[in-house]
C-alpha cells in the first residue's frame, strides 16, 4: 500500500521538497501505524533539510541525508498496532514527536510504543496538539535544568517563536517572574502567556538595559554568552537553542561551570513519553496552550517552509494532512 508523503533525497533549499506516493510503513511488533492529521514544519526540520554544522551531516548524513521524510511533530489516530503493543489500540486519538527518526510529514508513520507518543488532550484538536510538542520538548531540556527557587527571575530572548511560547508558559508553571523579549506585534500576546514583563527588541537592546537576571533562555540562538554575560547575576546561567559562532556553546558548556561563575549550559534534548504526559497534563488544566501562527496543506510544504525560514513566524506552522 502507498501513502503520500514529503521526500527530499539530496540537501538543499525548500524546493528539494517533493510531494510524492511511497510505501506505507509496516508497523514491528512493537510498533503503533499513526494515521496523521496534522504535523508541523519547525527549525529542526529546516536545520536539517539544508545543514549548516558538520555535526548535523554526521547525524543526518554527510552527502545525502539518510531520513528521506522529514518531519518531527505529529497529531493523529492509531491505525493499526503491532503484536505486542498493549497501551494503544486502533482509533486512540495521539499525539507526540518523532525527533531523532522523523517522518511525520506523510500520511502515515509508526513510533515505538514507549517513545514520545501519548494520547492526546481532550480538549484540543489535532491542528493544536501537533503544534505543542516540538517546541515544549526543546523548552524543557532546558527549563528541567533550572533551580526554581523563590524570586528566580528569568529572561527569554525569542519568546515568540514556538520554543520560546513554550519556555514563557512553563517558567510561568514553574513560579518565575519572566521578562520575555519579542517584537512590537506580538507584546500582548508574549504577555497573555504568561510574561511579567517585555522588552521589544526593535526599540531596545536587552544586554544594555542593566538587568539582573538568574537565567538568560537564548530560545532563538541570536545572541551570546559573551553579550548576555553582563545582564546575568553572579553564578547566573546562560541556555541557548544553537550551537553559536564555531559551536562554541558546546565548548562553553564544558568549560564555564568548572570556572564557579556565570556559566553555559548546554542540555541535549532527549524526547520523552513523560513530557508528553506533562504537556496533556497541564493543557486539560488549562495551564498550557498552543500558538498556531499559520496552517498550510501538506501539498503546500514548499510556501510553509519559506515562511520558517523567514524568522518571522510566531509560534507554529501547521500542516494539515488529512
Amino acid at each position: 500500500m502507498s501513502m503520500k508523503a514529503v521526500v527530499n533525497d539530496v540537501y538543499g533549499p525548500p524546493e528539494v521538497l517533493k510531494v510524492m506516493d511511497v510505501a506505507r510503513p509496516v508497523p514491528k511488533d512493537n510498533e503503533i501505524l499513526i494515521k496523521i492529521h496534522a504535523t508541523t514544519v519547525n527549525r529542526t526540520d529546516c536545520g536539517f533539510r539544508h545543514p549548516e554544522y558538520l555535526i548535523v551531516r554526521l547525524i543526518a548524513g554527510l552527502m545525502k541525508p539518510r531520513n528521506k521524510i522529514l518531519g518531527s511533530e505529529l497529531a493523529g489516530v492509531v491505525e493499526a498496532t503491532g503484536k505486542d503493543v498493549k497501551t494503544f489500540r486502533p482509533g486512540d486519538r495521539v499525539y507526540g514527536l518523532s525527533t531523532y527518526k522523523f517522518g511525520t510529514h506523510a500520511e502515515y508513520v509508526c513510533v515505538a510504543e514507549d517513545k514520545a507518543v501519548t494520547n492526546m488532550p481532550v480538549n484540543m484538536t489535532f491542528e493544536e496538539a501537533a503544534a505543542v510538542c516540538d517546541g515544549a520538548f526543546l523548552a524543557l531540556a532546558n527549563i528541567k535544568k533550572i533551580n526554581f527557587k523563590p524570586g528566580i527571575k528569568i529572561l527569554i530572548n525569542g519568546a515568540t517563536g514556538s520554543i520560546g511560547t513554550a519556555a514563557v508558559q512553563l517558567a510561568r508553571h514553574y513560579g518565575a517572574t519572566i521578562t520575555a523579549v519579542c517584537n512590537t506585534k506580538n507584546i500582548q500576546l508574549i504577555r497573555s502567556l504568561g510574561a511579567d514583563e517585555t522588552i521589544d527588541y526593535t526599540k531596545e537592546d536587552f544586554t544594555t538595559m542593566g538587568g539582573q537576571y538568574d537565567v538568560v533562555f537564548d530560545a532563538v540562538g541570536k545572541s551570546s554568552f559573551f553579550k548576555c554575560r553582563k545582564v546575568l547575576k553572579p553564578g547566573g546561567i546562560y541556555f541557548s537553542t544553537e550551537l553559536g559562532y564555531l559551536s562554541q556553546n558546546i565548548f562553553l558548556a564544558l568549560i564555564t561551570p568548572m570556572l564557579g561563575g556565570r556559566k553555559v549550559l548546554f542540555p541535549i534534548p532527549k524526547d520523552t513519553k513523560e513530557d508528553m504526559i506533562l504537556l496533556r497534563t497541564l493543557i486539560e488544566a488549562g495551564k498550557y496552550r498552543a500558538v498556531i501562527d499559520r496552517t498550510y496543506p501538506l501539498d503546500e510544504i514548499v510556501e510553509a517552509t519559506r515562511y520558517v525560514e523567514t524568522g518571522e513566524k510566531t509560534g507554529n506552522v501547521v500542516i494539515t494532512v488529512v
